[in-house]
């Protein structure tokens, strides 16, 4: 019989892939709004940052423990979340988070490098997979090349990396407690995007134009992502590595229909046939490390 200490993680796993499977679709709303994205994952992730600044005491006790892996931390994962909204919110919704999903592959190489870890019997035929579901979906006969075909899906392609190498280096940072990552995830995403809004000038202008149910909608989805940041972290602390790959697998199922009822988008056989590789690779991937994007 399940118990809480079972069910929990579980669910903390599942809200996060719930979340990120749909939070596209808020974005976009802020889009047509008038708020771009950069504008609009600042606010949020500042929201988050200003609220656990107050709710979690555990950062203050940390602050000393902070050095240059923190620093690497807050950079990677606050690329991997600022790339992944931007990526989101100009290319194919399944295109962008499949080659996201190409993190294990990035993951073993980061973790060679960083952590000496050598590949096992799975390490090169996860690597061969993920490659081969990428060169079959961006294939273009036209021009002969498997390479992503827009900014927006090298963007997501770059956010997965971001994503594994903060994987890597929350694995190297283990001295840091789960409330202290979570707000360096939200402390290097707002620091992140913030010189890119500073680079477009006017800043002030686009905060005081935001309408009121814009906000609305920009503090729910901080509330959101802070809570989510921790139930995430949770989930992943408390599940075999395999298991929480697989759980957060239900991401890209709310992935898919978010965006056929949502966006009318819809994949083609091809694209599902490099899906079928990544995903498999994926569910590989739990033999070989542990951690999910703590966004």
């Amino acid at each position: 019989m399940p118990t809480k200490q079972n069910v929990m993680p579980v669910a903390g796993v599942l809200s996060g892939a719930l979340v990120w499977g749909l939070i596209w679709y808020p974005y976009r709303a802020l889009q047509d709004a008038g708020v771009s994205g950069l504008l609009a994952t600042f606010i949020t992730y500042f929201l988050a940052m200003l609220c656990g600044a107050f709710v979690l005491p555990q950062v203050w006790r940390e602050r000393s423990t902070l050095g240059g892996w923190a620093l690497l931390l807050a950079l990677s994962v606050g690329w991997a979340n600022l790339g992944y909204v931007l990526a989101m919110l100009h290319g194919e919704v399944m295109r962008v988070l499949l080659l996201f999903y190409l993190a294990p592959v990035w993951t073993i190489l980061f973790s060679f490098w960083l952590l000496d870890e050598r590949l096992n019997r799975y390490g090169y035929f996860v690597i061969s997979l993920s490659m081969c579901g990428a060169a079959i979906m961006l294939w273009e006969p036209a021009s002969g090349s498997p390479l992503p075909n827009t900014i927006s899906e090298w963007l997501g392609l770059s956010a997965g990396m971001g994503f594994a190498f903060s994987n890597v280096v929350s694995r190297r940072a283990s001295h840091l407690s789960v409330e202290m990552k979570s707000f360096i995830l939200w402390t290097g995403t707002t620091c992140l995007a913030l010189p890119f809004l500073l680079w477009q000038g006017g800043l002030v202008d686009k905060v005081s134009g935001i309408l009121t149910p814009s906000w609305g909608l920009l503090v729910l989805m901080g509330g959101v992502l802070g809570a989510t940041s921790l139930t995430v972290q949770y989930g992943i602390t408390h599940l075999p590595a395999n298991r929480a790959v697989v759980l957060f697998l239900f991401e890209l199922v709310v992935a898919a229909i978010s965006s056929y009822m949502l966006a009318n988008e819809a994949m083609e056989i091809r694209e599902w046939v490099g899906a079928a590789f990544i995903i498999f690779a994926s569910l590989l991937s739990g033999k070989l490390y542990s951690g999910k994007r703590v966004g």
